[in-house]
C-alpha cells in the first residue's frame, strides 16, 4: 500500500498554536474538566441583528450567485467609503481584492510576491500564521525583537539593521495580536523614513484590530501617515474582529493595483470568489450606523482594565496596557524557576501555561508561540464573569508556586 507524502512546503511548517490551543480546550471541556478557555481570538458578541437582517434580504433578492473574483460593486464600494471616512485614503476599485478572511488575503499577497528565499520582516511578537506564511511561499521570515521596554513595537533603528536587497516585505501589525500594542503618528513617520530610502520594500499592513482601539488619539496607519508610501503598502482588513463576523469569512486589502491584480489572478484559481451572501452582510456593516462597533469597544476597554488590574496585583506577573485588540501579554518572568506543588519546575513560558491549564483550568497561549519569552496571552473577547474566574485562578496558581 503506498503511503502520502505531503509536499515540503506542508512539512515546514506547523498547526497554528492558537488553533490547537482552542482544539486542546475544547476537548479538555468534552472530557468533562471545568476549563476557562482564555485562548480564543474572536468576539464572545452574536453578529449585529441589522447585519444578519442584510444577509437574509440579500438571499430574498436572489443574491445567491458567483461574484465577481474581487468582491460585488456594493462591497468595493463599502470598503472604499470606510477607508475614506476613517483614515482619510482613497483608493480606485482596481486597487480592492476581497476574500475569505483577511488570512486568506495575506496569505495571496505573499503567494504573489514572494519566492527563492525573500525576506519578509516580522517583527515579535508576531500572529503566529505570519512565519510559517512566508515558509509556505518560499519566503524567509526575518524576526526582528520588539522588547518590552520599546513597547512591543519596531523602531526605526532595528528596522534599518535588518533591510538588505533580497528584502520584499515588511508585516507591521497594529493594534497588535498578541500584545495590543500601537504606533503614534510620530512613530508610523519614523519607520516611514527609513521605508523612504529603500523602494524595494513593501508593507503588509495587518489592520484587522484597527477599529478596537482604547487611546483618545484616534488611530491612524501608514499609509495615512506616510503618503508617499501609500503605493508599497497593501492595506489589509476584514470585518471578523470590528463586526463579530469571524464565521463569515469575508477580508479585504487596498493596494497597488499591480499586486490586486496578481491576487485576484491567484484567487480565480484559487477560490474564485468568497460568499456572496456574507459580502452583502459585510457591504452592510461597513456602512451602516457604527453603534456596534463603538458599544463592544467599550465593553473590551472595561474588560481590559479589570483584567489589567488583576495580574498587575499578582507578584510574579505584570501586564503592560494594550492601545487596542482584546488581548492582553503579561510578562511571567517573575515565576520562572519556581516549582509546582507537584514538584514540577516552571522552566518556560510554556511549562507555566500548561500548569494554569492542568493544575487551575486556565487555558492561555506562551509567548514563545508568538516569538516572545517570558510571556503569555490571554484573551479578553470573553464575558466579565470568565475573566473575573480566570484572573482568580492565576492568582491562586501563582501563589502556590514555591
Amino acid at each position: 500500500m503506498s503511503t502520502f507524502t505531503p509536499a515540503s512546503r506542508v512539512s515546514r511548517i506547523k498547526v497554528s498554536p492558537s488553533s490547537a490551543a482552542a482544539a486542546r480546550a475544547r476537548d479538555l471541556k468534552a472530557a468533562g474538566r471545568d476549563i476557562i478557555d482564555m485562548t480564543v481570538g474572536e468576539p464572545d458578541f452574536d453578529t449585529p441583528d441589522n447585519v444578519k437582517a442584510a444577509a437574509h434580504a440579500a438571499i430574498d433578492r436572489g443574491e445567491t450567485k458567483y461574484t465577481a473574483v474581487n468582491g460585488t460593486p456594493a462591497l468595493r464600494k463599502a470598503i472604499i467609503g470606510d477607508f475614506q471616512r476613517r483614515l482619510g485614503l482613497d483608493y480606485a476599485e482596481n486597487e480592492i481584492c476581497v476574500g475569505g478572511g483577511a488570512k486568506q488575503i495575506l496569505f495571496l499577497a505573499l503567494m504573489a510576491s514572494v519566492e527563492n528565499g525573500a525576506e519578509v520582516i516580522v517583527p515579535a511578537p508576531y500572529w503566529v500564521s505570519y512565519p510559517d506564511m512566508v515558509i509556505a511561499n518560499d519566503g524567509t521570515p526575518v524576526i526582528v525583537p520588539c522588547p518590552q521596554e520599546q513597547g512591543f513595537k519596531l523602531t526605526p533603528e532595528a528596522l534599518e539593521a535588518v533591510i538588505t536587497p533580497k528584502t520584499r516585505w515588511l508585516i507591521l501589525n497594529a493594534p497588535s495580536n498578541p500584545t495590543g500594542a500601537a504606533y503614534t503618528r510620530s512613530e508610523l513617520e519614523a519607520l516611514g523614513d527609513v521605508l523612504l530610502r529603500h523602494p524595494h520594500v513593501f508593507v503588509l499592513s495587518d489592520d484587522i484590530y484597527d477599529q478596537v482601539w482604547f487611546r483618545d488619539e484616534p488611530m491612524t496607519t501608514l499609509a495615512a501617515a506616510v503618503p508617499a508610501l501609500k503605493d508599497r503598502i497593501l492595506l489589509t482588513n476584514g470585518v471578523s474582529k470590528s463586526y463579530a463576523m469571524t464565521g463569515w469569512r469575508i477580508g479585504y486589502a487596498a493596494g497597488p493595483a499591480p499586486l490586486i491584480a496578481a491576487i485576484n489572478k491567484l484567487q480565480s484559481q484559487m477560490s474564485s470568489c468568497p460568499s456572496s451572501i456574507s459580502q452583502a452582510a459585510a457591504a452592510y456593516a461597513l456602512s451602516a450606523d457604527q453603534a456596534f462597533v463603538r458599544d463592544s469597544v467599550s465593553v473590551y476597554k472595561e474588560r481590559r482594565d479589570y483584567a489589567c488590574a488583576r495580574l498587575n496585583a499578582i507578584p510574579g506577573l505584570s501586564c503592560s496596557v494594550p492601545d487596542g485588540a482584546f488581548y492582553l501579554f503579561p510578562n511571567c518572568a517573575g515565576v520562572i524557576g519556581r516549582t509546582t506543588p507537584e514538584g514540577k519546575g516552571i522552566e518556560t513560558d510554556l511549562d507555566f501555561v500548561l500548569y494554569l491549564l492542568d493544575g487551575v483550568g486556565v487555558a492561555a497561549l506562551q509567548g514563545a508561540a508568538y516569538g516572545l519569552s517570558p510571556y503569555f496571552r490571554l484573551s479578553i473577547a470573553t464575558s466579565m464573569e470568565a475573566i473575573e474566574a480566570a484572573c482568580d485562578r492565576i492568582e491562586k496558581a501563582v501563589a502556590d508556586l514555591r
